[in-house]
């Protein structure tokens, strides 16, 4: 008899009609900051409402592409995960400099595309770095970008930076409704149901919002039925060396964060990334960075909110976001549909990125429940990245004062506490202690005491257990047999 091969859940293909809700659901999730991003740049460099609405749908529009690419995969490009793919917001800074001093948009979209060039042929140099990434350091870059996307959620929940009623107690009352929801919803709902929790708190907070007054439907109105961007609607591009070396920090700053984020979700979905996945998954950042010049947009990343709900939801197909992405090329092919779904207020988006959010953080924690933290520096190493990465997110203004390639780097909470948990790994546990350290713990032998070690400070059992997901010591998954059991796997349909 034939037998049947087991499909891993990241490559299941829910029915359409789950399909489409969790879609949906992925796209309420990360919109806001979708547009955010052309909203920010195209404001301070004064443009026109009607351009202003042509950059939001073609940001909608490559948003799609760029995560169907991730997602789905074409030949070398592409990581095969639950990935969402949308506008880093490292790049803002640089791109607002540039625009408003070294030429306008087609100086921004010149660097965008030399930008995207360079990430794709740095992608396997990124990819070769995978054995610097053990469980101390990717729970700690987790931990750190769940923490920092937490002040993002707040803002939502007060009523969105820069609004006239932030802060009033209706909207942290909505926020605080729509969590309500989503957490009653997780709790006592079917399974379904409860794999949409983060959806149906939304609609709910939109139904409830609509009578007093939080949604404003004018933009629906106003929008056109069908729009299409057009390569190099604003000019062709222009290269100028100021704007290219900023935007080539950014593209190592999103390189970062990607690999993190990558990293992230494949603890999540129990398939971890290794060297070539990891490539392909960059190599699709640069590819979609060079759309993004080419298409009146900006460079693109995977988006860890998408990463916290893929975690809170425990729903691990790539299909679901592949249909994520297909439903953002048709908002940007329609822009009438993009301005339903721009309605949202942000303190409903604020109580369900509470959620969100905070999933992420916690599957940092999970992570560094491996990790050994007796008699060795490891508490250090967490101690001293968490620090530095939350920095400029509590203190916005700390590095006002250095040069702008500086900024770019620190300023980004998530590059900056990555970048320092992969120096102190090295320091501490990659290079050759000095007399009087802690010396690395020999592996146990004994089949109890083997399970509480989950990670050496011996570079090879390091790097070997970074590379191949595998213990040194026992051959056994990472995190040993004292984990806990394996929660019931739901399956999608």
């Amino acid at each position: 008899m034939a037998t049947t091969v087991p499909v891993h859940p990241v490559d299941e293909v829910p029915p359409a009609r789950q399909l489409a809700a969790f879609g949906l659901q992925h796209v309420l999730a990360m919109y806001a900051g979708a547009v955010a991003v052309p909203l920010i740049v195209g404001g301070a460099m004064k443009l026109s409402p009607a351009d202003l609405a042509y950059l939001i749908t073609a940001d909608l529009l490559v948003c799609g592409i760029a995560t169907l690419i991730q997602c789905v995969g074409v030949w070398r490009f592409g990581v095969r995960l639950p990935i969402m793919q949308g506008c880093t917001f490292a790049a803002v800074s640089p791109m607002v400099l540039i625009g408003t001093t070294e030429g306008g948009l087609p100086s921004i979209y010149g660097s965008v595309i030399v930008a995207g060039l360079a990430i794709m042929l740095l992608a396997p140099v990124f990819g070769r770095l995978l054995r610097f990434f053990p469980p101390l350091v990717t729970g700690t870059v987790i931990l750190i970008i769940g923490l920092s996307l937490l002040p993002t959620a707040g803002g939502w929940a007060a009523g969105g930076e820069g609004s006239k009623d932030f802060g009033e107690p209706k909207n942290i009352a909505l926020a605080a409704f729509v969590l309500v929801v989503v957490l009653a919803v997780q709790r006592f709902a079917p399974v379904f149901l409860s794999r949409i929790a983060v959806l149906i708190g939304i609609v709910v907070g939109l139904a409830v919002a609509v009578p007093f007054g939080f949604t404003d439907f004018d933009g629906v109105g106003d929008a056109d039925w069908v729009g299409i961007s057009t390569p190099f609607h604003f000019g062709h591009p222009t290269f100028h060396v100021s704007a290219i070396v900023s935007m080539l920090v950014v593209a190592l700053v999103t390189m970062t964060e990607t690999t993190g984020d990558l990293i992230a979700v494949g603890e999540m979905t129990d398939r971890p990334v290794e060297p070539g996945p990891l490539a392909d998954g960059l190599r699709a950042d640069g590819l979609s960075t060079i759309l993004g010049g080419v298409f009146n947009t900006f460079p693109y990343t995977a988006y860890a909110q998408n990463v916290g709900l893929v975690g809170m939801t425990r729903v691990r197909s790539r299909w679901v976001v592949a249909a994520a992405g297909g439903i953002l090329v048709v908002l940007g092919l329609l822009p009438k549909l993009g301005a339903v779904v721009a309605a949202v207020p942000a303190p409903v988006l604020g109580g369900a990125g509470l959620v969100m959010f905070g999933t992420v953080a916690a599957s940092g924690l999970r992570t560094l429940a491996r990790v050994d933290f007796s008699d060795n520096h490891n508490l250090t190493v967490v101690a001293i990245s968490v620090a530095i990465g939350v920095l400029p997110v509590g203190v916005p203004t700390l590095y006002e004062q250095f040069p702008d390639w500086f900024q770019t780097v620190m300023n980004s909470g998530i590059s900056a506490g990555c970048l320092t948990a992969i120096v102190l790994n090295l320091l501490f546990n990659h290079l050759t202690p000095k007399a009087g350290s802690p010396a690395p713990e020999t592996p146990a032998t004994d089949a109890t005491a083997t399970t509480d070690v989950t990670e050496t400070t011996d570079t090879a059992a390091v790097e070997a257990g970074a590379q191949g997901g595998v213990r040194a010591e026992t051959g056994l998954p990472e995190g040993g047999g004292e984990q806990p059991a394996e929660e019931p796997r739901q399956e999608v349909g």
